[in-house]
């Protein structure tokens, strides 16, 4: 399953952990988006429900998704 990435468009309530604009790692869960949520791992490197409206789901080529996993395991290991 190739892994999913949302762009922040709303932090009014969670500024700590959310930067607008930003993208942010998605992980799968089916009762959560039934909620009406999306599993985010957050800028404390942690994963946590967030409402969906408060993201943008983006879908990136085969040849983006290891540049972007990259990435993210960089920052966690610098936090």
């Amino acid at each position: 399953m190739k892994p999913n990435f949302a762009i922040c468009i709303d932090n009014s309530e969670y500024p700590a952990s959310l930067e607008l604009h930003k993208i942010y790692r998605v992980l799968p869960d089916k009762d959560a988006e039934s909620d009406g949520d999306l599993r985010i791992i957050d800028e404390s490197g942690e994963d946590y429900l967030y409402p969906s409206a408060y993201f943008v789901v983006i879908e990136v080529s085969e040849q983006v998704v290891p540049i972007l996993m990259d990435s993210f395991e960089r920052e966690i290991q610098t936090s």
